[in-house]
């Protein structure tokens, strides 16, 4: 399948609530956003298979910000892969598309290509920004890496830091039709079980390793069946179900929980975006003197600085830069 050959639901996010209990969800499909996203860098298979699946975890967790907000995860560690970044922009009006972008950094002499992607990564965090905008202080939380996945990171990140059972199954890869090019397809779903009105606080630990909280460490009674049930209910959806392309979200949504009379809403769309530019460029250079940008300029008397996560490059008179410029450049 060609990027021209678009499906209505593909780079979409469907968020939907089990209306028989406290849940609430989001099944993602990613296609022609993962083919630019990675398009950008031409990354190992191990890093690849990481932005991919960070790139769908932040899909499925960015659509609940706000109109303008931004999400953002990072990965750290000390392993070859030394970070992943991924953004995910709210739209900046109802009706418009989410934009999401990705990037990662690593040790090309030290990725091993036969190696699990995730231990690559090594000893580290996940973090989770949200960005609510000018003069608001942004949000971060942040969980040590463990569990095997970044899916299961985020599911301690959200159990820990918020008190909120999640889970996630995701799938990603690269997919080719006869006579096509290849082409990255991903798709997931989230479930979260929402907090009644007054939610249970864990104050002692939990009963995962190190203390850790788990999900039954936050919930009781029918809250704690509920959440089972629709753990195994999710247990069963098939990878191909995931990513695709011929099982529409809502009908994969009715054919795994239609006893739990799934409700589903308005999906929304996402597409690759940046917002990079060279107002943006000079604004971050504007904290260095003249003696400093004087160190960064080439010997052909220019200044240049690339995107990491489209790829721009931006070439500038180091006279116009900084906070001692002779003044705007033409």
């Amino acid at each position: 399948m060609t990027l021209g050959q678009k499906i209505a639901w593909d780079d979409t996010v469907l968020p939907f609530q089990l209306e028989h209990c406290d849940i609430r969800g989001r099944i993602a499909r990613l296609d022609g956003v993962l083919d630019e996203v990675l398009a950008q860098h031409a990354y190992p298979a191990p890093v690849e298979a990481m932005v991919a699946e960070t790139a769908l975890l932040t899909a499925l967790i960015g659509q609940t910000i706000k109109l303008r907000w931004k999400l953002s995860i990072q990965v750290r560690g000390d392993g070859p892969l030394r970070l992943i970044a991924t953004d995910y922009y709210g739209p900046s009006e109802d009706g418009e598309p989410a934009q999401i972008r990705a990037y990662a950094s690593f040790d090309k002499d030290r990725i091993d290509p036969g190696k699990d992607p995730f231990s690559q990564i090594g000893k580290g965090y996940f973090a989770i920004l949200i960005d609510q905008g000018d003069d608001m202080k942004p949000y971060q939380g942040i969980t040590p890496l463990a569990g095997g996945s970044l899916a299961a990171c985020a599911e301690t990140y959200f159990t820990q830091s918020e008190q909120l059972p999640t889970r996630f199954s995701l799938t990603y890869g690269q997919s080719q039709e006869p006579g096509e090019d290849v082409t990255w397809r991903a798709g997931g779903i989230m479930l979260q079980h929402m907090p009644k009105a007054s939610p249970f606080v864990a104050t002692d630990g939990g009963s995962g390793e190190g203390g850790v909280l788990q999900a039954d460490d936050l919930l009781q009674d029918d809250a704690s069946e509920n959440w089972t049930r629709a753990n195994m209910l999710l247990d069963t959806v098939e990878e191909i179900e995931l990513v695709g392309p011929s099982v529409a979200p809502t009908d994969l949504l009715v054919r795994l929980f239609h006893e739990e009379k799934p409700i589903a809403y308005d999906a929304q769309s996402v597409k690759f975006g940046c917002t990079c530019s060279e107002d943006r460029v000079r604004q971050s250079m504007s904290i260095y003197s003249a003696k400093d940008i004087e160190k960064m300029t080439l010997e052909n008397g220019t200044l240049t600085a690339d995107c990491q996560f489209c790829g721009a490059h931006y070439v500038m008179d180091p006279k116009t830069l900084g906070f001692e410029a002779d003044g705007a450049s033409d």
